[in-house]
């Protein structure tokens, strides 16, 4: 699960919580980890200004690392497509004259 908040940076950045209740083994958190900000770093010159809070769920460490990767790269292109869609409806907003 993954929230996300725009940030004045003018670059994403990532807050990962990989919790013991939910991800038992810490070699596990750490590959969760190590994949995530590997996914990141090959798309943040094409995340918006954001900053994102990733929380793990339950059973995530029994996925591999290739179902892992490709679900981030979904999370990714819904954030970028939103962000767009965000920049869109602004940009497109009738101004108003007085």
């Amino acid at each position: 699960m993954a929230l996300a908040t725009p940030n004045a940076l003018g670059r994403p950045r990532i807050g990962l919580i990989f919790s013991k209740k939910n991800v038992r083994r810490a070699v596990d958190r750490n590959r969760l980890k190590r994949i995530t900000r590997e996914s990141i770093r090959h798309r943040q010159h094409r995340l918006p200004a954001v900053d994102i809070v990733l929380l793990a769920r339950r059973g995530v460490q029994e996925l591999d690392n290739e179902v892992v990767h490709r679900q981030l790269h979904g999370m990714w292109r819904r954030l970028e497509r939103e962000a767009n869609k965000r920049t869109h409806h602004a940009s497109a907003a009738p101004t108003s004259q007085r």
